[in-house]
């Protein structure tokens, strides 16, 4: 019964997967054009976070960037012989200090390994860690009205001590030394705690104002006096010398075309964003094969006991 089970269940993942590709794919029996020199477009939208996958709305659009995928692309976008050129298409307002480092180490090795240069075309914004990206661009355009910069670090944390006692909660931890439980919320901070934290922002802190030294090949002191947190308008940013050119996303592939010697808007290589009829689909998909497994693990009399696993959070 479970062989049975097992082979239905592959045979309607092969039937279904057959119907994504027949409704996503190119199966109009016309022949593909030849692929000349092209640009890969890399889309950076919303917060930068650390993550494996770009999570997609029902309407198709993201919530997040997330650094697995964008190293993804630009591995894919290295190994790609056609690809001549990266274009970062940023709107994003910045996000998590390990992720853009992340991405930033695998945008260093894209220009050393393949010698290719990189263009950023700014949108509404990118600021902090998605401006960390773009100083690894060879140019950088933006729109006037872009709000970008807004270099620095932050470590949130919250205090609500007061409140608890006001409600009546009384909270305690058992805990292995006495900064295990720094950031706690229901206590006061110890200026002890403060300077360790402090002195984890300020070390990212400057890490940044190296970047964007590097990349926008400036005097890290300049880069430092800019760098109060403050945003900028893409206007303010260009004079400033933290950007190139003001322009839109056409001109920036325009400009990449230009450096690969190719006249106008070049061919672009992109990641398609799937249609919600895919989401909705394969959603419906998983589902199906969920119940199926799980049918005939029930019907086997199978037993799973979960063990418990050991976490160290704050």
């Amino acid at each position: 019964m479970l062989k049975k089970i097992f082979i239905s269940a592959v045979l309607l993942i092969a039937v279904l997967s057959f119907v994504v590709s027949l409704l996503g794919g190119n199966n109009n029996g016309e022949p593909q054009a030849a692929i000349g020199d092209r640009v890969a477009v890399i889309n950076i939208s919303g917060p930068i976070v650390d993550g494996a996958s770009v999570e997609q709305t029902l309407l198709g659009g993201t919530q997040a960037a997330t650094s697995g995928q964008l190293m993804k692309e630009i591995r894919d976008a290295a190994a790609d012989n056609t690809v001549k050129a990266l274009v970062l298409h940023i709107n994003s307002p910045g996000g998590s200090v390990t992720a853009a480092e992340e991405v930033g180490r695998e945008l260093a090795r894209f220009k050393e390994t393949t010698k290719k240069p990189i263009v950023t075309s700014m949108g509404d914004q990118a600021a902090s860690a998605a401006y960390w990206l773009a100083s690894y661009s060879d140019v950088i355009y933006a729109n006037s009205s872009t709000l970008t910069g807004s270099i620095g670090v932050y470590m949130p944390y919250m205090n609500v001590e007061d409140l608890y006692k006001k409600i009546g909660v009384y909270t305690g931890k058992i805990k292995s030394g006495p900064h295990k439980d720094i950031l706690s919320p229901d206590r006061e901070m110890t200026p002890e705690e403060r300077a360790i934290l402090q002195g984890i922002v300020n070390q990212l802190y400057g890490e940044f104002i190296d970047v964007v030294a590097a990349g926008r090949k400036m005097d890290p002191a300049v880069v430092r006096g800019l760098a109060d947190g403050r945003v900028y308008t893409g206007k303010q940013a260009k004079e400033l010398g933290l950007v190139d050119e003001i322009g839109n996303y056409y001109d920036a592939l325009e400009a990449a075309g230009k450096l690969i010697g190719v006249s106008g808007v070049p061919e672009i290589k992109e990641k398609p964003a799937n249609k919600p009829w895919q989401l909705l689909f394969e959603a419906r998909l998983n589902d199906l094969i969920l119940g199926q497994l799980e049918q005939a693990l029930q019907g086997a009399g199978a037993e799973v006991n979960a063990a418990p696993v050991p976490k160290a959070e704050r």
